[in-house]
């Protein structure tokens, strides 16, 4: 991977799902949904002043959101932060920069 360039997409693991639980208030407020189901799929990141991560995001059986998250570096001590996110999407649509 080039620095700030996008990494391969990558099974979701536990701590990509773990962002993504800590961004879903912002996400469902931002979108106007509610979503019973919120579970990550699989991720890039993007080495930044910190770490950006797209996610693509199962949130019914056939709907899926990509989001644009950002987690600081850990000396700063912030949590992650939702950038943006898109909707929309399907299970087989690339995960790509937004």
């Amino acid at each position: 991977m080039m620095p700030g360039g996008l990494s391969d997409t990558k099974p979701a693991t536990p701590e990509v799902q773990q962002l993504v639980n800590q961004v879903k208030p912002q996400f469902e407020s931002q979108a106007g949904m509610n979503c019973g189901v919120f579970t990550a799929i699989v991720y890039r990141t993007q080495v930044v002043a910190g770490t950006m991560y797209f996610i693509k995001v199962q949130v019914s059986d056939a709907v899926y959101v990509h989001l644009k998250v950002f987690q600081s570096l850990p000396h700063e001590n912030l949590g992650p932060s939702l950038v943006s996110f898109q909707t929309g999407k399907t299970r087989d649509d690339p995960l790509t920069y937004f």
